[in-house]
Order: structure tokens, then sequence, then C-alpha cells
């Protein structure tokens, strides 16, 4: 049986502790570790033990408090986003001007082959062009025109054929979500 430094158990001031020293309110705390306010609010006031993930998960924040920067989804701007996925793991979150053909990628995964632009952290918007093509059959398919009709869609353009899809392809685990 293996052994780990983690406490077995934390109180109310741990809580507050590590909530305070990663800079959140009370609300904020509470959906970062997906539990409600009202349960942060008795974690803080308790005065006995606190067992439990949230042991393991204080644990790691207080070692690693950057974490919490690391998995922050930044404000959308204008334009489209799109989250490319592993099964259900955020990989990569895309933002896309296209008005002014401006790409910024956000990765959160360290595995460049779960990445939506591999180890390219910094892909032009002809990079999101072919990532889009590469998430959807390609032009020159044989009787394309039946594959759009069944689609309900009028002509190739990889956006519309990902959000009929979801840039899945066969066998493939990762796809996309839209967000307009």
């Amino acid at each position: 049986m293996k052994n780990y430094v983690i406490n077995k158990s934390i109180n109310g001031k741990d809580v507050k502790r590590m909530r305070t020293l990663l800079g959140m309110t009370q609300k904020e705390f509470a959906e970062f570790v997906c539990a409600s306010k009202r349960t942060v609010e008795t974690w803080e006031n308790s005065k006995g033990e606190i067992t439990g993930p949230i042991v393991t998960l204080s644990e790691i924040l207080l070692r690693y408090p950057q974490m919490v920067q690391k998995l922050e989804v930044p404000p959308k701007g204008r334009g489209l986003r799109l989250w490319y996925m592993y099964e259900n793991t955020v990989c990569s979150v895309i933002d896309v001007d296209e008005l002014a053909r401006q790409v910024k990628v956000y990765n959160y995964i360290d595995n460049p082959l779960w990445r939506a632009f591999g180890v390219n952290t910094e892909p032009t918007y002809e990079d999101y062009e072919e990532f889009l093509e590469s998430r959807c059959f390609p032009r020159s398919r044989d009787k394309i025109k039946l594959e759009l009709k069944k689609l309900g869609i009028p002509f190739y353009d990889p956006i519309m054929i990902i959000e009929k899809t979801e840039g899945r392809m066969a066998d493939d685990p990762c796809h996309i979500r839209i967000e307009r």
C-alpha cells in the first residue's frame, strides 16, 4: 500500500486560508471546486475535521496555487470561440476574429497530441482554416453534394459542418464545441 504526504482531513481555517491565498470569494471558490457556496461557508465555519476530495485538492492547490490561473478561461472577445475537447476534457480554447483574420489559442493540456494545433502555440489564420478542414470530410470527397445535403448544408463550409458534426471523426475521441 502506498502512502502519500497528504493530510487525511483539514479544518475550516485551512479552507479559508486556501481560498484567500487563491484570491477568491466564497462563490468563486465554490464554482472552482464544483461545490455550492453554502458548502464552502459550512467548511469555513466548521470546528471539526473536513474529509473527502477537498482535502487532496487543498494539498495540490496549496503547493501549486498557479494551477488556478492555468485553468482559467479568459473572457470571450468578439467573434467565435471553439472548445477543442478530448472526450470531456477541454484541451484547447480557440478565439477567432474572422473579420480581422486573427486567432488566439489557449492550451489547457500539456500533451501536444491532444491540443488543437499540436506544438504550434501561435497559429495563423491559415493554420486555423487548415485545422477546421482537418475536422471535416475533405472538399474533394466523392459525392460531396450528397453528404452536404444529408447535413442540410447548401455548400462546403467547415464551420457549418462542424456545427452539425461537432468535428467528430470516425473513432476519434476529440470533438469541437462552437460558441458564438
